[in-house]
């Protein structure tokens, strides 16, 4: 038994260094993606200081509006710019309807209001697109499609999707692009005031209700990249907001505030879920990538809460 879980996976991973490599592929593609997930609720989390528990299903609602907006006849291209309207019309909404009123509540009453907006999207949602899955319109936006072999060795090959690759640099490019706003751009800088103390943003003239806005509307961008490359993966579905949930293990582990901390800990989750499951899953009868991040959340949550690159915060009782 010792033998089955401390020597034999590594031993695999020796012999068949084709197969690991094609392990640690998918796993960089998984961690990447559920970055750019975490990356929504960063956003709204540096703006507001609460957990936004729609960023899973606003990157269903954003998938599934572009893809029914085609079936309904629209161009591929014009249905993705509006799509991306939509998402700004509901940013705006729920900066007027939602957020504008919550102004200096506690972060339990937006925290229950964000709840409150999931299960209008699910609700509204269903009633216009109906609970059936959908193909995503890949090969109309232009993604690439099929796959590319690489030998290794003399008798490894290592496969590489089109469409993961297309997934990784796309992850990739926005991650670098939020990166740059909330660091480099006067907005961003405002975003970080706001997160900070909304009386003292206020008293010094940053607009709370056009930072909200702005955070919102760059969430829904980040939701519908992330429900374009999941749902070329599989299927655009209301199951994809069980996948955008992962991004709760990466913020744990990264910490809520830190854009590398969302990137490194994506990372983690990608690269250590597929090993387990791959390596480690016929010793539990499989499944482990279902539960293996909240593990590892959990065991963080113990012995450093904060995160690897969140701030510990000390409060005087």
């Amino acid at each position: 038994m010792l033998y089955d879980i401390f020597v034999d996976p590594f031993v695999q991973m020796y012999q068949m260094p084709d197969f690991f490599l094609q392990v640690l592929w998918e796993g960089f593609v998984a961690g990447i993606l559920y970055a750019l997930i975490a990356l929504g609720f960063v956003l709204i989390f540096k703006a507001s200081g609460v957990f936004n528990f729609a960023q899973g299903i606003m990157v269903v609602f954003a998938g599934l509006t572009l893809v029914g907006l085609h079936e309904n006849g629209v161009p591929a291209y014009l249905a993705l710019i509006l799509t991306i309207g939509v998402m700004a019309v509901l940013a705006y909404g729920i900066e007027r309807i939602v957020m504008r009123p919550l102004v200096n509540q506690p972060d339990i009453i937006l925290l229950m209001a964000t709840i409150g907006l999931t299960y209008f999207l699910i609700g509204f949602g269903e009633l216009i697109f109906g609970g059936e899955p959908k193909r995503m319109i890949t090969e109309e936006l232009g993604l690439p499609t099929g796959s590319t072999a690489f030998e290794f060795g003399e008798r490894g090959l290592v496969i590489l999707q089109h469409i993961d690759i297309a997934a990784a640099v796309i992850a990739i490019l926005m991650v670098g692009a939020l990166a740059v706003f909330f660091n480099k751009t006067r907005i961003g800088r405002a975003l970080r005031a706001v997160a900070d103390d909304h009386q003292a943003a206020l008293s010094v003239g940053i607009s709370l209700n056009q930072i909200w806005a702005i955070v919102w509307f760059a969430a829904g961008l980040v939701a519908l990249a992330t429900g374009i490359m999941w749902g070329a993966r599989s299927d655009v579905s209301f199951a994809l907001e069980i996948i955008a949930f992962k991004a709760l293990p990466v913020l744990i582990l990264g910490g809520f505030t830190s854009i590398p901390g969302a990137i490194i800990g994506g990372l983690i989750i990608g690269f250590g879920e597929k090993i387990a499951e791959l390596y480690w899953g016929g010793l539990v009868g499989g499944g482990i990538e279902s539960w293996f991040a909240y593990i590892i959340a959990l065991i963080f949550l113990l012995f450093r809460p904060q995160g690897l690159f969140g701030e510990k915060i000390i409060e005087r009782v």
